[in-house]
């Protein structure tokens, strides 16, 4: 199965994505992560793509593309892969069809995290992350030990809020996803790709949902 997760930034994609990618073996395949490795690399499109987040620009949509495209060749992917970042806007949706058409591939489903924009934002302004081991806790639903050392790596005074989740960038995003990333849903709807998902539930009921809905393709 080639997969693609689209939500709010805070709506459990990557939970849920983990989930699939060990369920059936397959990559989740994050923009975020490829871009950071190829950087790391060297390699010609991470050199291209650094110009750009050196600049504090965005990376152009033919750049991204490129990496998706090495990365879905890798020999994990040949049986299916899990996206979770990309695409971002409808043209780079309509580049990543055009390439996967030259791979001989398609998308199989696009699973829409449905999770109300107030919500998001309390989960978001919530969320702490340990700095030194990326244990990510949330202060409603998980909250961190009241010592201030991790759990997990038993670090002190490791555990703090991103810059990404105050509440001034949270609105930013959710604004920004709204403007580039929601029209992405009426797009794969026309093309009957489109699974609707309820993310307010629990993790496991909106991943028996998935699960679910996806034996149905």
């Amino acid at each position: 199965m080639d997969l693609i997760f689209l939500g709010y930034p805070g709506s459990g994609k990557g939970t849920q994505a983990k989930f699939l990618a060990e369920s059936y073996n397959i990559p989740q395949i994050s923009t975020g992560d490829i871009l950071r490795d190829a950087v790391s690399k060297q390699t010609q499109l991470g050199i291209e793509a650094k110009k750009y987040m050196n600049a504090g620009d965005l990376v152009p949509d033919d750049v991204v593309i490129g990496l998706v495209e090495e990365r879905i060749q890798q020999s994990d992917a040949k049986n299916g892969f899990i996206l979770d970042g990309c695409p971002r806007t409808i043209a780079q949706a309509i580049e990543l069809d055009a390439l996967l058409h030259k791979h001989m591939r398609s998308i199989s489903a696009v699973i829409s995290l449905e999770v109300l924009k107030q919500d998001v934002i309390e989960r978001l302004t919530s969320r702490r992350i340990c700095t030194n081991c990326r244990r990510v806790y949330n202060l409603v639903s998980d909250p961190p030990p009241s010592t201030g050392i991790c759990s997990q790596c038993n670090k002190a005074g490791t555990i703090v809020q991103r810059k990404d989740d105050e509440a001034e960038t949270v609105e930013r995003r959710l604004t920004v996803y709204n403007i580039q990333t929601l029209p992405l849903k009426d797009f794969y709807k026309k093309q009957g790709k489109l699974i609707v998902i309820n993310g307010s539930q629990s993790i496991q009921d909106v991943r028996d949902e998935i699960t679910s809905k996806l034996k149905k393709i």
